[in-house]
């Protein structure tokens, strides 16, 4: 994540979670064209279904399991 770049874009800062899971992945403060790219994966639209991807949830586990970055 950028320096200067909030976890929420502005436009769902006041949501809670549950409507910041269903939330598009633009809440995520990506610019449309990332958001647009995400999407060309098949069932990615919402925040939720971003996190839940099998090939995020591996790469996070991957990540979790090696060692500190260097």
């Amino acid at each position: 994540m950028g320096e200067h770049q909030q976890p929420v874009a502005n436009k769902y800062q006041r949501m809670d979670f549950d409507e910041l899971a269903a939330a598009p992945l633009e809440a995520l403060g990506l610019a449309s064209s990332d958001a647009a790219a995400l999407k060309q994966a098949p069932g990615i639209r919402t925040v939720r279904e971003l996190a839940e991807h099998r090939l995020i949830r591996r790469a996070q586990a991957i990540v979790n399991l090696a060692g500190p970055n260097q």
